[in-house]
């Protein structure tokens, strides 16, 4: 019983994704009101009804009291958590009890963030995003909201199975020899050919990296590359498993089973050419087999069930040659610019075996462009509704008369032929009179309206240039599907002979063995490094075809279902402040701690944590970086030093002593992120 509602403040559904069960309580509701001989509801329509009385009375209470409900539960136990982002308001609901407020209200977020990625700067403008997320063509609505369900979906499973997911953070392989030979591998023959080559279409390749599942093998970036954040790579790695799923009960982890992974797959996963619509997927997952032209399905009127047409519409899968636009934060000398374009390029090397490329296209200078005018139009709104009129609206850095001539020239270059450019020239030139005519009314209140219809238009522009397909950006470039092709064999070749072990050391990276001689009683643990945003684990890896350290069947089980509970446990004591948490629970001693230290290891004083709401964005690093946060904060009180975050969660049999248990943490901590057992970067 779980669904997840993105709505406008006039009611109207953007986007939503309901599992079987909720859809079949939602059919029975409104089947069971409909009279004798008349069908039932289009289930969009039956969730518009469903959700409307939420929707109207939560932003009236917005507009009336400036305040509204962020969650409640019904009289059935339904829970509902709702979140407002601009104008787009989010309803989250779970009635299995198997997800709480704060699971909901993390979904929540990851939601906003998948449309950041997936829509850039379009989602500052409310009309606009509507637009995206509701298009008018039927097909190209299936389309859409068929990916973010199917991104909603992997999420949740790798939520649930893997824990980097479940911390929030990146996971290497443990192999130190053979990563330095990759990364060497993509910096000087990989991304230097390819950014050499004429088929590239202007497009450089920026980041480059290997995934095995969902486990980092490589990662190489170019020298004037920003740094990719923790939070983009995890919603690449989430867009990579859902392009290309792993299935994990078929790969046995198994070494003496070895032979049986490497040659599993049909042929066409293995190839770059496009394969036709009838074959795709066949093997990528547990999804239902496509057409070849789109189909409607219709049963028995009688038994009619209340499905969305765009639900039984079938639209035929893209080119897999084709790109993802995907829009990432981008660190520059300058300043930050979040939402900048790039073109994301999946390719397959074998089942569970993935490379991905990050190129750069030739029109990004047009986006840090358009988030430099919306920034100062952001801050001159914000000035002056706070009553900040005069000289005092336009103090500090990039303000509008910084950018005015900037913004002049930016029009003049876009050009008399784009559409979007001619409104913008019109809405300029209407504010430059307000603004600075000798006799209008200046910078004050009254140019609150002309602000928000700039920033409605710069966003029109970023629209145009990167997300229409009849923009300029979108107009052959991209890397050609033979360099493509390429690319994908020259990896294909040199992880040739590691292909069997890869897929065996995904499923076993960190073994506890290794652990039991220095520390007995030690059940499991969690190393994260929040400052690089890596973790470190033994793997818990339990299916029906394999077994873990653990054993297998309820025990394995049990313990994977602690672990997952300790984790949800101490975020809730970090929201309260609490840097460390010990505590029993039945046969089992539970420790969380969270440190800092310097660059050479030094361990420093922790102080006071800030203390947040319980309706706080939820704490990781996905949807919400707490803690690039918490480290900005910790640093202002060591000006001039280099500040790292660490967190280590460990399970311990309840018969050990608490003071060895917590010589095991400190030793444990130590030993992990020696330089040897650190995998390069």
């Amino acid at each position: 019983m779980k669904c997840l509602l993105i709505a406008s403040e006039s009611a109207e559904v953007l986007f939503h994704w309901a599992d079987h069960e909720f859809q079949q309580n939602v059919q029975k509701q409104y089947g069971a009101s409909q009279e004798d001989g008349q069908g039932l509801p289009a289930f969009e329509d039956s969730i518009s009804t469903l959700f409307a009385p939420i929707i109207i009375s939560c932003i009236t209470m917005v507009d009336r009291l400036c305040d509204s409900y962020t969650s409640f539960t019904t009289e059935n136990h339904h829970v509902y958590v709702l979140h407002q982002f601009d104008e787009c308001l989010y309803i989250a609901v779970n009635g299995d009890g198997e997800e709480g407020e704060a699971d909901l209200r993390r979904k929540i977020y990851v939601v906003k963030k998948m449309t950041d990625v997936l829509f850039g700067m379009v989602t500052l403008s409310s009309n606009l995003l509507r637009k995206e997320l509701r298009p008018q063509d039927t097909e190209q609505r299936a389309r859409l909201w068929k990916r973010l369900q199917s991104l909603l979906e992997t999420y949740s499973h790798l939520r649930d199975n893997d824990q980097s997911f479940l911390v929030e953070a990146v996971e290497r392989l443990i192999h130190p020899t053979l990563c330095e030979q990759c990364i060497e591998f993509l910096e000087r023959r990989l991304v230097q050919q390819l950014n050499s080559s004429g088929e590239r279409a202007g497009e450089e390749v920026m980041h480059a990296f290997i995934l095995v599942h969902t486990k980092l093998l490589a990662f190489y970036s170019s020298r004037n590359a920003s740094t990719l954040s923790t939070s983009d790579l995890l919603v690449l790695i989430i867009i990579a498993q859902n392009m290309y799923p792993s299935n994990t009960d078929s790969d046995d982890p198994n070494p003496e089973d070895v032979e049986s992974t490497s040659g599993s797959g049909p042929e066409h996963f293995y190839t770059p050419e496009p394969s036709p619509p009838d074959r795709d997927s066949g093997s990528l997952g547990d999804k239902p087999e496509r057409g070849s032209t789109p189909v409607f399905e219709f049963v028995d009127p009688d038994v009619q069930m209340a499905e969305d047409s765009l639900q039984t519409l079938e639209v035929p899968p893209p080119d897999p040659s084709t790109p993802c636009r995907v829009f990432l934060e981008v660190s520059l000398k300058d300043g930050l610019y979040p939402m900048m374009p790039h073109s994301m390029y999946c390719l397959p090397l074998w089942p569970g075996i993935t490379l991905v490329l990050l190129t750069k296209i030739p029109t990004s200078a047009v986006a840090m462009s358009v988030y430099t005018f919306l920034e100062a139009f952001t801050k001159l709104e914000k000035r002056l509704s706070e009553g900040q009129e005069g000289s005092a609206a336009t103090r500090g850095q990039r303000t509008i008369h910084e950018v005015r001539s900037k913004l002049d020239k930016f029009i003049k270059a876009l050009g008399p032929s784009e559409i979007q450019s001619g409104q913008l020239q019109k809405d300029w030139t209407e504010f430059k009179n307000l603004a600075f005519t000798r006799g209008g009314p200046g910078f004050s209140r009254l140019l609150i309206p002309s602000c928000k219809k700039m920033k409605t238009q710069l966003c029109g522009v970023y629209r145009q240039c990167f997300l229409l397909e009849s923009g300029p950006s979108n107009v052959a470039q991209r890397l050609s599907p033979g360099l493509q092709e390429r690319a994908q064999t020259m990896v294909q070749e040199k992880l040739m002979d590691w292909k069997d072990f890869l897929l065996v050391k995904s499923k076993r990276n960190i073994t506890m063995v290794s652990y039991l001689e220095d520390f007995p009683g030690l059940i499991h643990f969690i190393c994260v490094d929040r400052s690089s945003g890596q973790m470190i684990a033994p793997s818990l890896n339990l299916t029906e075809r394999n077994t873990s350290e653990l054993g297998k069947g309820p025990l394995a089980q049990f313990i994977k279902r602690k672990v997952w509970t300790l984790v949800n446990t101490t975020r809730r004591y970090l929201q309260k402040g609490y840097s460390t948490v010990t505590f029993r629970d039945g046969d089992f001693y539970f420790c969380y701690f969270l440190w800092f230290e310097n660059e050479t290891g030094f361990k420093l004083e922790a102080g006071d944590l800030p203390v947040l709401s319980d309706d706080s964005a939820p704490i990781g690093m996905l949807a919400w970086d707490y803690y690039r946060k918490l480290l900005r904060y910790y640093s202002k009180s060591h000006q001039g030093e280099v500040v790292k975050c660490y967190e280590l969660l460990t399970v311990h049999l309840g018969v050990i002593p608490a003071e060895i248990i917590l010589q095991h943490c400190r030793q444990l901590a130590s030993k992990l992120w020696e330089p040897s057992r650190n995998p390069l970067l």
